[in-house]
């Protein structure tokens, strides 16, 4: 199962400089567990950090201008982090799988006089095998546009770090004189037409750069679930289809697919709801004369069903989570923000050790970020899953794992709940 081990982000919104994790540069820094969940107060940013990770998966889609203007944020000056000059900045230390050789991926958004933004920098790099000192090899570097690109899934080009953007110039220079060289015929130089699209977009969908395409595909899959109660109500068109989307307004078309496809998987999901919400009997789908699609809940001592216009926002949410978490080609990574509204508080601990199994299955789920700030949630996590997002003197989003302090960690280990440790004040830094 691909793992981000590590994630920072620079000048976006409220988050000037953050890092959750282990960069390459950092080795000393535990990674980033299965199950990751921030907490703080109204306004801390994790609503920001919640949407960096959607504007880097919607970079690779539509393109940084576009996502920039998506999902109301106003575009790039409203993006960025207010009173910087510089660019918006991505890192992501990530492994393919626990045996592979970390991979970062390197992202620089600035923006033009017109004021237009695009792609200004973009590196992915990786150490030699073998290799456990020094710096990672590239295998892309891109400025402006421009850069080669190292071919196959085993080297890269080793460039002086600290004359960039220059080194590009040199780098290209080289590789044409040295044509007859084995190692320049493995790297191509590239110029990409449109300077707003990832170079990963391009390039990740050519059989001939692997490593690139894999961290493509990685992102593509990522899931954001912006799922809402209203959505899920939605009568959509019949017809089965394989995953949720992020608002669950096909949650009858999963249903659909699972009934159909997985039964066992489907039956295994109503009786975990059954335990969670007593009374459930059923869920099922009914066409109507038009071709929709009703969900229908059966309620033990009702004979008539209940349609999903009629169930709780509660009964909803917990049942597309646990059909999320079924899912059997499931996202490498699933980002939820704050899944306890509507949800009855005794729900929650269960809840999250869902999460948890699901995070760290033997069959390989998905890494699970959460953001949150529910303290019955938190009661169930351990101080290493638990990053502490908070507004420093200046206005700008800092963070620190709950396990960084000892006292909190031997409070834990002496029985007491991690939750009521943060609504006692302990998880504050003030």
């Amino acid at each position: 199962m691909a793992k981000i081990e590590g994630f920072r982000v620079r000048n976006y919104r409220s988050l000037k400089d953050v890092t959750l994790g282990r960069l390459w540069n950092q080795r000393t820094a535990h990674p980033l567990t299965p199950l990751t969940v921030v907490i703080g107060k109204n306004g801390a940013g994790k609503s920001s950090l919640f949407d960096a990770f959607g504007f880097l998966a919607d970079c690779l889609k539509f393109g940084v201008e576009e996502a920039c203007d998506a999902h109301g944020r106003g575009g790039f000056e409203k993006v960025r982090t207010q009173g910087q000059e510089g660019p918006i900045e991505f890192d992501i230390y990530y492994k393919e799988d626990g045996n592979a050789r970390p991979i970062t991926y390197e992202l620089s958004i600035d923006v033009e006089k017109s004021g237009r933004p695009f792609v200004l920098k973009e590196r992915l790099r990786q150490r030699r095998k073998g290799q456990t000192r020094g710096w990672p090899f590239s295998f892309l570097m891109l400025n402006n546009g421009k850069g080669v690109v190292w071919k196959g899934d085993q080297s890269g080009t080793q460039v002086d770090e600290e004359r960039v953007p220059f080194d590009i110039i040199d780098l290209i220079k080289r590789i044409e004189e040295k044509k007859s060289d084995e190692e320049s015929k493995e790297t191509e130089v590239i110029e990409l037409e449109d300077k707003r699209k990832l170079g990963i977009a391009t390039l990740g969908s050519l059989k001939q750069h692997p490593r690139v395409s894999t961290f493509r595909k990685f992102i593509e899959g990522w899931y954001l679930s912006y799922f809402t109660p209203d959505a899920a109500r939605s009568l959509p068109l019949a017809g089965p289809q394989k995953h949720l989307n992020i608002h669950g307004d096909n949650l009858g078309n999963v249903v659909q697919f699972m009934e159909r496809e997985h039964p066992k998987r489907f039956k295994s999901i109503l009786n975990r709801i059954s335990e969670k919400i007593p009374g459930i009997e059923k869920i099922d789908t009914e066409r109507t004369n038009d071709g929709r699609l009703l969900l229908r809940f059966n309620d033990k001592g009702f004979l008539d069903p209940f349609y999903s216009q009629q169930m709780s926002d509660g009964t909803l949410k917990v049942f597309a989570y646990l059909l999320l978490l079924e899912d059997p080609n499931p996202p490498p990574f699933l980002c939820i923000e704050e899944p306890e509204n509507g949800l009855y508080h005794k729900l929650l601990e269960s809840l999250a050790r869902e999460f948890r199994d699901h995070a760290t299955g033997r069959k390989g789920g998905s890494q699970v970020f959460i953001t949150t700030h529910q303290p019955y949630l938190v009661d169930s996590l351990e101080p290493d899953e638990v990053w502490v997002l908070e507004k420093d003197t200046d206005g700008f989003s800092v963070i620190r794992r709950a396990s960084d302090d000892p006292i909190v960690v031997n409070m834990v280990a002496e029985g007491l709940p991690l939750g009521g440790l943060w609504y006692s004040d302990y998880l504050d830094g003030e």
